[in-house]
């Protein structure tokens, strides 16, 4: 039976604290206060007498979150839904229930946020891993989800401490792997920094502790350089008629202090680069002119300069970036931009809300679909295509971290065209990034007009050309370069559907050998190829192993050896058990030499990612000819080699002086490479370069 709010608000059991609560949503429309109140009473008497573990009444933390979110500048519904986003998950309420005093919308929001509740596991890992899918898949529909969840998490951060330690470190640590990156995809900066620090906070109190002591010790004459920085350049702008500009002074946070000395491996006292100043002014034009103010002012570092502005990030930022020798010898990192840029850069997707509580809030509705969509649909988009490679993924978790949460690069096809891709990714990412046919017949690539390897990582910028053929096909190898887990997935796919000899599973290659010629001695009990493979096609499902389909036809397990425990990195092979399909050890297992038939049931196994055995340059002297480069590149793709960089001097008009870098995977390999190019008929010599 349906209550009203006055029957609500009767029952309330800690009316102190909503009391409290309620004097900070003044800005709301009437009505909207009415509806943020109900939410406040209905959260308060479902979640009744719950403790949290400080505690404290549970109460506390619904009106934590919904404060974060009134302090975004978030619509009224966002702020409901976040009083009511643990009871669907911690109290017996039912979404049919709740949408007797809400509306679908807000429904919706608190179902988007709440965690799976019904899956069938004791595996804590795979229930939150679950959680995070529905959460992507929610807020590509509707963003205000996210934010929800992120200002939810943040409050969680904040009480930490009173967890278990182990459960806390690994709440910690999932949050540097996915939440922190994912503020950060969504232009919410601030927030971003804060789960970062309260993770560093849980995992390395002791260097936490050491970096904001130093800090602290530091603060007075840090204060003291920055406002003489600002004076400076207050005055500077001033003489160029640059009045309306606000200067604003930062220490950075504490996981940037801990990441620099991490990857430096210095102590703190070595870490220079620690201040920086954002100057905030009305147009594009006028942060092109301070950025010429600041440089008359102290001259630039090389190299650390990035121009946001014409190059925005996939978060919509925005923003000069500039490092100087200051005053004193002193690193300093200024940042310039607009007010608008202002705002994106720290609230991201929620900046639209932002913007209007600067404004008031009766100004607008709050609805996501009432947004400038022009300013939005990149954003959007992104969160829909993250959708669609999790839909498509079969280890999502895995796409989450490496790809999708990772920092990006932009680089351009040859007529122009901005294609995002994660920082790492190769030529190979984006051949099929371009379309999966470009990928699958791909030989080559070119960066900025110059051939480079497929494996070689882009960089930020470059122009890339990729080079087809029709006859060309997908290799094993390629896997190697592929850095994307979604340029793996279509590479393994074709693999998977025209090579009848190749499987895959738990990240290991595996490849059947060719069926050997048959025995004339019939009654020979050596066990044959085909023997070996029928074997396995029989195997039965087993907890340990990992059944999976190649070309449509064999039912495969891959699992791995206890005696050998093999990990990534190690060398390893793979032995054919009847029964239990593939077991994995390693090379030098004890138990290998012992087992039944282990030449005859040996497989090649080998780790997906493994970088290439060899790398081999060579010295090639050839006639002048038309296409010899073309020649001797044939030549070493016809035998599974991968050019990694090669040239041919005319030296004297008549004969052609080369050196060519070659990627194998082994020395037979190698070998064959050599006398292909050595068959070419107008090379006159090859030799291993000596340069």
């Amino acid at each position: 039976m349906k209550l009203t709010d006055a029957e609500l608000e009767s029952m309330v059991l800690h009316k102190e604290l909503l009391e409290r609560f309620f004097s900070k949503i003044k800005d709301f429309k009437p009505e909207e206060q009415a509806l943020i109140k109900r939410a406040a009473w209905f959260a308060d008497v479902r979640h009744g007498d719950q403790k949290r573990a400080s505690g404290e009444p549970y109460i506390i933390h619904p009106i934590a979150v919904a404060e974060i979110l009134i302090n975004l500048g978030m619509d009224a519904d966002s702020v409901t839904a976040a009083l009511l986003h643990d009871i669907l998950e911690d109290t017996d309420t039912t979404p049919e229930e709740m949408s007797e005093y809400f509306t679908p919308a807000i429904t919706a929001l608190v179902d988007g946020v709440t965690k799976i509740r019904n899956l069938k596991t004791e595996n804590k890992s795979l229930q939150e891993a679950e959680t995070i899918r529905k959460m992507f898949f929610a807020m590509s529909e509707d963003p205000r989800i996210i934010i929800i969840k992120l200002s939810d998490k943040l409050h969680n951060m904040r009480t930490l401490q009173f967890l278990n330690p182990k459960r806390a470190r690994e709440i910690a640590n999932e949050c540097l792997d996915i939440y922190a990156p994912l503020a950060d995809r969504l232009g919410m900066s601030w927030l971003k920094q804060q789960l970062e620090d309260e993770s560093l906070r849980t995992l390395k109190p002791e260097t936490y502790l050491l970096i904001q002591e130093y800090m602290k010790s530091k603060h007075g004459e840090q204060l003291e350089y920055l406002s003489s920085v600002e004076k400076t350049l207050y005055r500077a702008c001033a003489d160029e008629h640059l009045g309306n500009v606000q200067i604003i002074s930062r220490i950075k946070h504490a996981y940037s202090i801990y990441t620099k000395m991490r990857r430096r491996n210095k102590e703190i006292s070595e870490i220079f680069d620690i201040l920086g100043v954002r100057i905030i002014c009305d147009t594009v034009v006028e942060c092109y002119t301070i950025l010429g103010i600041v440089h008359r002012l102290w001259p630039p570092i090389e190299g650390r300069f990035k121009d946001y502005i014409a190059m925005p990030k996939a978060n919509n930022y925005q923003s000069l970036h500039t490092t100087v020798m200051a005053s004193g010898g002193r690193l300093l990192e200024i940042q310039i931009r607009t007010k608008e840029m202002e705002m994106t850069a720290n609230f991201g997707v929620a900046s639209h809300w932002a913007y209007k509580a600067s404004t008031g809030r009766q100004t607008g509705s709050g609805n996501w679909n009432q947004i400038d969509q022009a300013q939005y649909s990149k954003m959007v988009n992104t969160m829909k295509n993250w959708t669609t490679e999790i839909g498509q993924s079969e280890s999502f978790m895995d796409d989450i971290k490496s790809d999708l949460l990772k920092d990006t690069i932009i680089v351009f096809t040859p007529k122009g065209k901005a294609v995002e891709l994660p920082a790492n990714s190769t030529a190979l990412d984006f051949a099929y990034q371009i379309h999966t046919e470009v990928g699958n017949h791909c030989v080559g690539a070119k960066a900025d007009g110059s051939i480079i390897p497929l494996s070689q990582p882009l960089k930020n910028t470059q122009v890339v050309e990729i080079l087809t053929a029709v006859n060309a096909k997908p290799r094993e190898n390629w896997l190697k370069y592929a850095h994307t887990q979604s340029a793996r997935r279509k590479i393994k796919s074709w693999l998977n559907k025209n090579d009848e000899n190749i499987l895959f599973a738990k990240n290991i290659v595996a490849k059947t050998p060719a069926p050997a010629p048959e025995p004339s001695d019939k009654s020979d009990k050596t066990i044959r190829d085909e023997d070996i493979i029928r074997s396995v096609n029989n195997i039965e499902k087993s907890h340990e192993g990992e059944t999976l389909k190649v070309g449509g036809e064999k039912n495969m397990m891959i699992s791995f050896a206890k005696c050998c425990n093999p990990i990534r990195g190690d060398e390893i092979v793979g032995y054919v058990s009847r029964g239990r399909g593939i077991i994995v050890h390693r090379k030098d297992c004890k138990n290998l030499p012992n087992m039944a038939e282990i030449e005859q049931r040996r497989i090649d196994v080998q780790w997906e990612n493994d970088a290439p055995v060899l790398i081999r340059r060579l010295q090639v002297v050839a006639r002048r000819t038309q296409d010899i480069f073309g020649e001797i590149e044939g030549a070493i793709r016809n035998y599974s080699g991968h050019l990694v960089e090669g040239r041919l001097d005319d030296d004297d008009g008549v004969k052609m002086f080369g050196v060519f870098t070659i990627e194998c995977d082994t020395e037979e390999e190698y070998k064959k490479i050599v006398k292909a190019i050595r068959a070419i008929p107008n090379i006159e010599s090859i030799s291993p370069y000596q340069g």
